[in-house]
């Protein structure tokens, strides 16, 4: 906080001062803060459960019907995490699952979706991870039971313009949250995006917790959130509470959540209000 001033006119120029400060447009490391602390929480994956000081070092696990899969440490330590990779090496792995060893990053990290991630945005992220604090860990290496394939490689992507809510929602729920990516159903090996987008039931093994399974977001009435007001789809995403009073499983980062700016939670109600609503009940 600023020490207030007690020459009126010196408060005056404080005041001034101050509304030029909050104006002035976000550097790409503070917009990199501002998204992996929130809608991206990236902590949420690389780092450890109950492991104080080692947040963004890895090791996290998540045992999925296709693999044993350990998060990476992608703190800029340079024996163990990123500290020795180019920002375009990050930059590929984010959105290609491709690292520096030409090996493929594996599910969960959603580089389907990272894909899609503006330029601007993605290399934000990277200016952030830069500033984390470097720390010496070496995760166990994940295992896969099927061919991981990398995306293509993408470049001149933008985000849609935050005038269009519901775009702009589908964005922070799809390449930067990747809400639908947990929230869809798999066919096989893959999501089925094209007709049961949003529509829950997928599970999560997660060791030490047990099974979860996430639930329908779509508007359908009975089997999802069809009759619920935007507060109370807002008071899910952030406090995890249903408008039943009944908590929700800290599955879903609702504290990074709770951080977003008023404008990104409702550009996401608008975006799940939009849905085709799909009858799938979940237990």
């Amino acid at each position: 906080m600023r020490t207030p001033c007690i020459v009126p006119l010196l408060a005056a120029g404080a005041i001034v001062v101050a509304s030029f400060s909050s104006a002035r447009a976000q550097t790409p490391a503070e917009r990199g803060h501002y998204l992996v602390e929130t809608i991206v929480d990236c902590g949420g994956c690389h780092t450890k459960r109950g492991s104080k000081g080692m947040e963004y070092a890895g090791g996290e696990e998540f045992n999925l019907p296709i693999a044993h899969s350990v998060s990476s440490n992608i703190t800029p330590d340079k024996e163990t995490g990123i500290g020795n990779w180019t920002d375009a090496q990050i930059i590929t792995a984010i959105r290609t699952g491709t690292k520096v060893d030409g090996s493929v990053i594996g599910p969960p990290m959603p580089i389907e979706l990272y894909n899609r991630m503006s330029d601007d945005d993605v290399r934000a992220i990277v200016a952030y991870l830069h500033t984390l604090k470097p720390i010496k860990n070496v995760p166990e290496k994940s295992t896969y039971k099927i061919p991981l394939h990398a995306m293509p490689p993408v470049q001149g992507v933008q985000a849609p313009p935050k005038s269009d809510k519901v775009a702009y929602g589908g964005y922070l729920a799809g390449p930067l949250g990747h809400c639908i990516e947990c929230h869809t159903p798999q066919q096989g090996p893959q999501r089925d995006y094209q007709n049961q987008l949003g529509a829950g039931g997928f599970e999560f093994n997660i060791p030490g917790l047990g099974v979860f399974v996430s639930a329908n977001i779509t508007p359908d009435k009975e089997t999802g959130i069809g009759t619920w007001t935007d507060d109370q789809v807002k008071n899910a995403i952030t406090k995890g509470v249903r408008p039943d009073g009944t908590k929700l499983i800290q599955l879903m980062p609702f504290d990074a959540y709770a951080k977003m700016t008023p404008d990104d939670l409702n550009a996401i109600v608008a975006y799940l209000h939009s849905l085709k609503p799909v009858a799938h009940k979940v237990r």
